[in-house]
């Protein structure tokens, strides 16, 4: 099982890497920009061809990310400044001649290294609705209606004023048509008002209930605190498919939804209102992806349903993944996809690249930033899932 696990940890993560990668290497493809190498993992090459334009594609052998190396780029921040330019200009020239020079990604207009550094994201948003339209439009979705068949004592959903036969409409004038939706909204809302608006026989009541804060120890992400209202409902699921015409829209809504919840919920916790112990790593990666390989795998009646499980919830942590990684590397840290667009703004307003030295100062601290919070992550990660308690165990 162990083995099953790490094969879906390295498949899921290969697949949003690699189509992120991809993202840049098409938009510099179509931007006539020079490339050197596309590796799937990091580390040394297992296997590497050349294509006709002159790519090495290689597989590497640690296969947790990937990169695509454009010609020349030699500068740890890939955006050289001026007297970083005049010498790799010369350098080409002497070398290729003055005509190869606008082939190499540091010589291009910035509006096109703009879409590259995009591209990349762009990508993996649209993976995933990809991803997400064809199983909308195939499979479907469960919906639960949100309508309360229970209230429990003492809780939020008490001292807001719901009762048993009401049916959630809205929550802070957002649409909620499922108590997916409904549980999904109010979990990243401890203890913030929410105005619901509950249809009760013929009128329409607004009810404020604030979530109380619990801790949960769930399966797939470990141990949790959300928010929670204490409302129970009626398990009568119905099965929605999404016409051809609507799964794209609807897969795009769904996309975009992600993105804001993902929005949310950093802004929560860069405010202090969320506890930094929430933030989660690769090993709450590689946790979940393999909670879920090993849930939707378990009691499989034959190895044909268990293999069309195992691709339908490996796909599915595809899209919810490459949606996290497409928001994440958007935001203005240098080193990440963000970072370079905020560089690009900065060289289109003032008219020419920044210095050399803010470069390499921002790419430190960008780094340094990235790696403290990464470690941070792991560390939380660890506790989470009780790894010291596990390995305390052992020499006890």
């Amino acid at each position: 099982m162990f083995l099953t696990q790490a094969f879906a940890f390295v498949l899921v993560l290969s697949i949003v890497v690699t189509v992120h990668e991809l993202g840049h290497f098409w938009a510099a493809r179509a931007c006539g920009v020079a490339i050197d190498c596309f590796s799937i993992g990091f580390g040394p090459k297992i296997v590497s061809w050349r294509d006709k334009t002159g790519v090495e594609w290689r597989i590497a052998s640690i296969p947790l990310g990937g990169y695509v190396r454009f010609s020349g780029d030699e500068n740890a921040a890939s955006v050289p400044d001026g007297s970083d330019l005049a010498v790799l200009k010369a350098e080409i020239a002497a070398r290729e001649g003055e005509a190869a020079v606008s082939r190499y990604y540091h010589f291009k207009p910035v509006w096109q290294r703009a879409i590259i550094a995009v591209a990349g994201p762009v990508a993996n948003f649209l993976l995933a609705i990809a991803v997400l339209s064809v199983f909308m439009a195939t499979i479907g979705e469960i919906h639960n209606p949100a309508r309360v068949y229970a209230v429990s004592p003492g809780s939020a959903a008490q001292a807001a004023g719901f009762q048993p036969g009401d049916v959630i409409l809205k929550a802070d004038g957002r649409k909620i048509e499922t108590f997916q939706d409904l549980n999904g909204y109010v979990a990243l809302r401890a203890k913030l008002p929410i105005d619901f608006t509950v249809q009760r026989g013929a009128a329409t009541l607004h009810l404020t209930g604030a979530p109380r804060e619990v801790e949960i120890q769930d399966e797939i992400n470990g141990r949790m605190k959300i928010g929670r209202l204490g409302i129970e409902g009626r398990s009568t699921p119905t099965r929605y498919r999404s016409t051809v015409w609507r799964a794209i829209p609807d897969a795009t809504v769904e996309v975009w939804d992600q993105v804001s919840t993902i929005g949310f919920y950093l802004g929560r916790l860069v405010t202090g209102q969320i506890a930094a112990d929430q933030i989660s790593g690769v090993i709450g990666i590689g946790h979940t992806v393999g909670a879920v390989a090993k849930a939707s795998t378990a009691d499989a009646p034959n190895v044909q349903t268990m293999v069309l499980r195992f691709f339908v919830s490996m796909m599915l942590l595809v899209a919810t993944l490459s949606v996290s990684i497409g928001f994440m590397n958007l935001l203005p840290i240098p080193v990440l996809d963000g970072g370079h667009l905020l560089m690009y703004a900065y060289e289109a307003i003032a008219r020419k690249p920044l210095q050399a030295k803010f470069q390499a100062a921002g790419f430190r601290a960008g780094l340094a930033l990235i790696l403290g919070f990464m470690l941070f992550a792991a560390w939380n990660d660890l506790h989470r899932y009780d790894v010291f308690k596990f390995i305390g165990g052992l020499f006890s």
